[in-house]
């Protein structure tokens, strides 16, 4: 099946914008043009958005998913490549997980300064972060 810009777009959930962009940036491969000169996406097209909009609800930047797409259609080494990127990505969660995991701390010390509901000039978690 093919689409046309605005069709590619509402079956993948985005404005014509963001294809536009995807293209600039060369998230999406060069795509065919009838005479007319409009373009005409693939279902490889809606594939390949639904995974870019899926990697970055996983939190990865557009950048990574280029590096990830990168490696995705390389045809040699590709699973070397994939290891390595998976494993760098896990590292990068597990410190951001430490992180949070330190800021969870921080907001149950701050909760805890703070027992009853007292007025706001006298708030202790206030009081807390002055010191």
């Amino acid at each position: 099946m093919m689409y046309g810009i605005g069709e590619l777009a509402k079956n993948c959930g985005i404005n014509k914008e963001t294809v536009r962009y995807y293209e600039r940036v060369g998230l999406l491969k060069n795509t065919p043009r009838t005479n007319a000169g409009y373009r005409m996406f693939t279902e490889e097209s809606v594939k390949r958005i639904k995974f870019i909009k899926r990697f970055q609800e996983l939190g990865f930047t557009l950048s990574e998913i280029s590096k990830l797409l990168g490696v995705v259609d390389k045809d040699d080494e590709r699973c070397l490549d994939m290891y390595s990127f998976v494993v760098d990505k896990i590292a990068e969660v597990r410190a951001k997980i430490g992180d949070l995991k330190r800021i969870e701390q921080m907001l149950l010390k701050l909760e805890e300064c703070c027992p009853d509901n007292k007025a706001i000039y006298e708030c202790p978690i206030i009081e807390t972060l002055d010191d």
